[in-house]
């Protein structure tokens, strides 16, 4: 595996135990991600797509196996540290954007700034030059139900870049835009690679969007396979 790895996954298993069964749900998956790749992962539902990436997030824990964030592996780690590096090193945007409804756009992507301990005045410089980024900043101060469903989108990957993150996993990120606002996310996502290197992990049924990406993967039968 390359020093310079953004995030990898070594042999990771797991499995829920369900009465008297054991469901095995990842069986050795194994990957690599480099500094500003977008991987595609797809699958059908209940494949384990989402438990994948809440493993890789260090969200969940696997059987065995390991994740490993800039070369730190979350086996070692204690929860806190865990929670520095999923706050510091990488970011998180679900199909439903979770916002915050009684915070403005530029607050909702200041919040992981406060947690990580950035002042007020360098906070709202910071998100208000990331919505400028994804097209936002004349909706700054407007409530997430006061915006769209394609721009609380672009306000959720603004939070999710907010400390600069090595990687960013998206679950789902266009389930809910049209055609127009999807390609206007993956647009997005190159325009932010090629300036801060970020990375992209996205779990998607859209083929068209995940074409897009570098490489596609499919998970099925709890084995993550290279497509492209």
């Amino acid at each position: 595996m390359s020093a310079s790895s953004v995030l990898t996954c070594k042999d990771v298993i797991k499995s829920y135990d369900e009465g008297p069964q054991t469901v095995e749900v990842l069986k050795g998956v194994n990957l690599r991600v480099e500094p500003s790749q977008h991987i595609a992962i797809v699958g059908a539902s209940g494949s384990g797509k989402s438990t994948l990436l809440n493993i890789l997030g260090g969200l969940d824990k696997p059987n065995s196996g390991e994740v490993e964030v800039l070369g730190s592996a979350f086996s070692r780690l204690s929860e806190n540290k865990r929670g520095d590096i999923r706050n510091q090193s990488m970011g998180f945007v679900y199909q439903f954007h979770h916002l915050l409804p009684e915070f403005s756009a530029i607050e909702n992507v200041m919040m992981p700034l406060f947690i990580a301990g950035e002042n007020k005045p360098r906070a709202q410089q910071k998100a208000m030059d990331l919505l400028r980024e994804v097209g936002l900043e004349n909706r700054a101060e407007h409530k997430p139900a006061e915006l769209s469903g394609g721009e609380r989108q672009r306000v959720a990957i603004a939070r999710a870049l907010a400390n600069a993150p090595a990687c960013v996993l998206m679950d789902e990120p266009t389930g809910n835009l049209d055609a127009k606002n999807a390609a206007a996310i993956q647009a997005l996502m190159q325009k932010l690679s090629e300036t801060v290197s970020t990375s992209f992990i996205v779990v998607t049924h859209d083929e068209q969007f995940a074409k897009t990406m570098d490489e596609v993967y499919e998970l099925a039968d709890g084995v993550l396979n290279k497509l492209s």
